[in-house]
């Protein structure tokens, strides 16, 4: 039988009716009395990718990076009318389902309340902060962003905890950083100074090659050490009163002091030195910021209690993506793939790590059969997935 069609409510007739704009004469203007223009009377110019990159050397400092036509890919493209390679970079990298993932993803809380930060807005946090370092120390704006964004797209559910889960199925371990520019991010053709910033953004990493790397390094650390201990304070997890006196009185106790003190740091410290980094007392502060943090959030009785279930849940996925690795979308389109090779592990480690955190879940529920009192706590079911 065929559904009975829902009748456009008057508003939705009005909204409809407005979708090919108003006027003519070969202008459309999005609302009846647009009245904002250019304050020109003629033709404007545009402001092209080519002008854009020869302002650059006017406005960077000598050794920022500075975009270049296609860019630097593994596979050569033409430049783009408008946009600099690093732009397109920045572009790619926010429409890619890796980085939409983000959103059902760790960051300290397993499942978080409405108002606790994702993998997501821990990403757009991380690229306010570098951003806003990159731009006043003279630095390519448009590479610091698409470095930021897409500096923990390779995040497997649970956050941290999934590298211990999918590291012992990996012979080089499992490194959120560098999969997420060799693997998640890889078909997205980025510039080799776009991959390398994601690649080595971790401070266990190389450092990378380019200042703009260099300083979502800092920003990274900056945005989650502040974030995760407003969000901890919020959850009554901690007070105020438990944070560091060196960082209470060198950078205040709210996160918006804290940032203000840390970016204004970084700026001073490197057009200064000419070397992205922080002066002693301010990375002393930084420093101890993070053992408390470890100490009072991470580390508590019971993130441990939740890493551990998570662990358990991403471990007995792979395995059995593993040996039943034809399960897998991707790879069940392309055809078959013996279980247990070297190829169906990797695939297995793909397709999981990808997961957002209730899916991973409610797979290893429908699936396996997981017992949901081993889940780790928190976990809304939905009927299927």
């Amino acid at each position: 039988m065929e559904p009975t069609p829902v009748a456009q409510t008057e508003r939705g007739l009005r909204w409809a009716a407005t979708m090919a704009g108003h006027g003519n004469e070969g202008l459309r203007t999005a609302h009846a009395d647009s009245c904002a223009g250019l304050g020109t009377d003629g033709e404007v110019a545009p402001l092209g990718r080519e002008l854009r990159e020869a302002a650059e050397d006017a406005v960077l400092v000598p050794g920022a990076t500075r975009a270049g036509g296609g860019g630097r890919r593994a596979a050569a493209e033409e430049p783009d009318t408008w946009r600099t390679c690093f732009e397109k970079d920045r572009d790619r990298i926010l429409h890619s389902a890796a980085f939409r993932r983000l959103a059902g993803k760790t960051q300290v809380f397993i499942f978080p309340a409405d108002h606790q930060r994702t993998r997501l807005s821990h990403a757009l946090e991380v690229a306010q902060v570098a951003t806003a370092i990159a731009r006043a120390c003279r630095l390519n704006v448009a590479l610091t962003e698409a470095i930021a964004l897409g500096h923990d797209c390779g995040h497997g559910p649970g956050g941290h905890m999934s590298e211990d889960a999918l590291g012992i199925f990996l012979p080089g371990g499992f490194d959120h950083a560098v999969w997420g520019a060799d693997v998640s991010l890889a078909d997205l053709n980025l510039c080799e100074e776009t991959l390398d910033g994601i690649r080595n953004h971790s401070w266990s990493r190389p450092a990378p090659a380019t200042p703009e790397g260099e300083v979502v390094s800092w920003a990274d650390r900056i945005a989650y050490l502040c974030h995760d201990w407003e969000d901890a304070v919020s959850a009554g997890i901690v007070t105020p009163a438990l944070l560091p006196d060196v960082v209470r009185g060198r950078c205040g106790e709210t996160r918006s002091e804290q940032l203000r003190h840390f970016i204004e740091g970084t700026v001073r410290t490197t057009l200064r030195t000419a070397r992205v980094g922080l002066d002693d007392d301010l990375a002393e502060a930084l420093a101890a910021f993070r053992r408390c943090n470890y100490e009072r959030i991470y580390l508590r009785p019971a993130s441990v209690t939740q890493g551990t279930a998570v662990v358990e849940v991403l471990r007995a996925l792979v395995a059995h993506f593993t040996d039943q690795p034809n399960l897998i979308p991707d790879v069940r389109s392309s055809g078959a793939l013996a279980g247990g090779t070297d190829q169906a592990v990797f695939e297995a480690v793909a397709y999981v790590a990808g997961m957002t955190d209730r899916f991973a879940m409610a797979v290893a529920v429908s699936d396996l059969g997981w017992d949901r009192e081993r889940l780790p706590r928190g976990v809304e079911y939905l009927s299927g997935r």
